[in-house]
């Protein structure tokens, strides 16, 4: 960007002295309005790397054009292009965008949109293209996205330059209509009309076609982005502890990010109002050019008196009051959004919850307590939905009302000079135009409140869980307590561990557990047994001291009720590793050992194995894991409890046959489990009530 800068200023001072050669005032505007433009690419440096695409372009185009009109005002511009030369205004106007750019970067609001953007317009990554008819090529992701931007930007100027165009075609064929002239009707509408019109065709065709490409590469990426950043080191696990404003993770994924980028139903996402902020200033601008040299027509309403500009100025004043009436009707419609966003992700997450329970509910017959459940989340879907409307219902009175009166206005304006015979209905018809187009973009914020205010509750819940993600992972950081040593055994010294609300449930003195000498762990409930085992294994967050573990030693831990994820069979068995780890022979060795025979010729079936297997079951999946994962730490957290004692012996006796290198550490409350252990731990409490624990000895 300095390297730019730094070529802006020296065609400011090249507009300067050219301007000062020919005594050309309009050089000068120009010069003045480059030396800025290069001051704004100068501190542009710092600026969102999303930002500074736009700024980049801007920049460039005001060297460019800036240059086309130095060649205009020397007469080198050669005569044959005159009809394709941009407009002498052209390089203000871009100079004026690329300083706009660094002046809305600094807003609040676009800063966090555009930190959320630069995820994807930092990324390092490297991903492949096409360019028809030419061959696939692999670039960085971001060097992909920016030519795509860049593409998509002169897209949008070319389109406004061609309305810029039709709008004087319209003029002169309405004066044609007006002077009765069929040779000059047909030769507007065969070859000015005609030829523009298809180039526009062409040009929305091609936008559509790399927004899409853009749209889809650039969701993937940030989905990518959050699914690992949600699920890297444990952290949905820290979120879910943590509790706060990040609800529905699943929901700011899946539909906030596609919103993020592209709108979803709504239709407007960072791209697609950037995209159309670029192309309503471009219109401002280039047709208030219009409007101001129009305006020289027009004298005030039943005086003499020419204001320069008159119609811009009452462009502006109308659409201004129109912007502050707008925002004061609707300013709580964000809040609303976020919170109807809330609301329907909660009553997703209970259906799909009630599917999941669906037996436990059935066997308690609970489907009328369910159901009272499920109409309460939604009669407050209704309650804010229907506040959404009474609030959308007063917006659109004001802003429809506006809509109809703003057409009006031009040609109350224009009608008296018109009849008077002052101007022609070719001028008329261009200046209403004008001022439409001029009052069009000036109303931006009016015409899209209400999808702006959507748009703000979908970034402020990505930030939200940015910020949640931060949270968990800072605690995470400041909890390290994991180390390695070479020592066989694992030991655990002056630990605390507490729960999320800051209460200590916890502390270890010092405690060892030797390998090949199996360990039971009994304790009253709450006396903190699965957040020891939580701790051991890494995942725990709230805690404070060391746990050493051997350096070569892999540590496995069974929950009371494990995880059983959708899909065949053989993947629920070997998760979290892929199928193919593993012979087909393992897997179904692993089951029959498991007592899970029956399952084994049914690996291949494909079903929500989590609600089809029964509770001792599922316990004997994970059983059946470990036997294929031969961890050297096998903890199992009442990993048993749904399975007769008669089993649960088979079970554990199974384990210190196959497993004869892995020491069994557990956590159980029946009394047959003290024969298959060589070690009894309890866990007691202390006078200041914190739990710890202590060798018991084997009867």
């Amino acid at each position: 960007m300095r390297k730019l800068s730094a070529a802006v200023a020296a065609f400011a001072a090249l507009a300067a002295l050219t301007g000062a050669h020919r005594g050309d005032a309009d050089l000068f505007v120009l010069a003045v309005a480059s030396a800025l433009c290069a001051y704004a690419t100068w501190r542009a440096e710092h600026m969102s790397s999303f930002m500074k695409i736009f700024a980049a372009i801007f920049s460039t185009e005001t060297i460019v054009f800036g240059l086309v009109r130095l060649l205009q005002g020397e007469d080198l511009w050669p005569a044959a292009l005159a009809s394709y030369a941009p407009p002498e205004s052209m390089p203000v106007t871009v100079a004026v965008f690329s300083i706009l750019v660094y002046v809305i970067s600094n807003i609040p609001v676009v800063r966090e949109m555009t930190r959320i953007a630069d995820l994807y317009f930092d990324s390092h990554s490297r991903g492949e293209a096409r360019v028809w008819p030419l061959q696939a090529f692999t670039a960085r992701e971001r060097s992909i996205a920016i030519a795509m931007i860049v593409l998509l930007v002169l897209i949008n100027q070319v389109q406004v330059g061609i309305s810029v165009r039709i709008s004087f075609f319209n003029r002169d064929w309405f004066n044609a209509i007006q002077d009765k002239n069929s040779g000059e009707f047909w030769r507007q509408l065969l070859y000015v009309f005609t030829p523009w019109a298809f180039l526009y065709v062409t040009s929305a065709v091609v936008e559509y076609v790399v927004k899409s490409m853009l749209t889809i590469r650039w969701r993937r990426w940030l989905t990518e982005h959050y699914v690992q950043r949600w699920l890297g080191s444990h952290t949905h696990y820290g979120m879910t502890l943590a509790g706060g404003d990040a609800d529905n993770p699943d929901q700011r994924i899946a539909e906030d990010v596609n919103r993020f980028i592209d709108g979803g139903e709504e239709g407007y996402g960072i791209y697609s109002y950037s995209i159309l902020l670029i192309s309503t200033l471009s219109s401002l601008v280039s047709f208030s050019f219009v409007l101001w040299d129009l305006s020289g027509n027009y004298a005030l309403p039943g005086t003499d008196i020419r204001i320069p500009g008159f119609l811009f100025w009452v462009a502006l004043i109308y659409a201004s009051l129109g912007t502050i009436v707008t925002h004061l009707i609707g300013r709580s419609l964000t809040r609303l959004f976020f919170e109807q966003q809330k609301r329907e992700a909660d009553f997703r997450f209970s259906l799909a919850r009630l599917r999941e329970y669906s037996e436990q509910i059935a066997l308690l017959s609970g489907e009328d307590a369910e159901q009272g459940s499920l109409l309460q989340r939604f009669r407050g879907i209704v309650f804010n939905y229907l506040a959404i409307v009474r609030k959308r219902k007063e917006l659109m009175a004001f802003t429809a009302s506006y809509g109809q009166l703003s057409p009006i206005i031009p040609y109350v304006i224009t009608a008296p000079f018109y009849f008077a015979g002052r101007i022609q209905l070719g001028v008329m018809t261009q200046t209403a135009s004008a001022f439409g187009r001029v009052e069009g973009a000036l109303t931006f914020f009016i015409t899209y409140y209400a999808s702006l205010a959507n748009f703000k509750s979908v970034l402020d819940r990505l930030s939200s869980f940015d910020q949640a993600i931060d949270s968990a992972q800072a605690t995470a950081d400041r909890t390290q307590i994991i180390s390695h040593a070479r020592g066989p055994e694992i030991a655990l010294r002056n630990l605390t561990l507490s729960l999320p609300d800051g209460r200590r449930i916890v502390h270890v003195d010092a405690l060892s557990l030797e390998p090949g000498r199996s360990v039971l762990l009994t304790g009253p409930s709450g006396s903190g047994k699965s957040t020891l085992f939580r701790a051991i294994a890494g995942i725990w967050p709230h805690a404070d001291g060391d746990v050493v573990l051997p350096e070569s030693g892999r540590v496995m831990l069974a929950p009371q009720r494990p995880y059983i994820p959708m899909g065949p069979l053989a993947q629920a068995v070997v998760y979290p590793a892929s199928i193919e780890d593993y012979s087909r022979s393992e897997i179904e060795d692993a089951l029959r050992a498991a007592h899970l025979a029956p399952f084994a010729e049914r690996l291949d079936e494909d079903n929500n194995w989590g609600q089809r297997l029964s509770g001792g079951e599922q316990q004997r999946v994970a059983i059946a894991r470990a036997l294929l994962a031969k961890p050297d730490w096998l903890f199992l957290d009442e990993a048993t409890s749904a399975l007769d004692e008669k089993l649960e012996g088979d079970i554990y006796r199974m384990l210190s046959e196959r497993l004869p290198q892995t020491t069994v550490v557990s956590i159980g409350h029946r009394s047959t489990l003290l024969d298959y252990h060589d070690r009894h731990i309890e866990m007691a409490q202390r006078a200041d009530n914190l739990f710890t624990p202590r060798d018991k000895v084997l009867a």
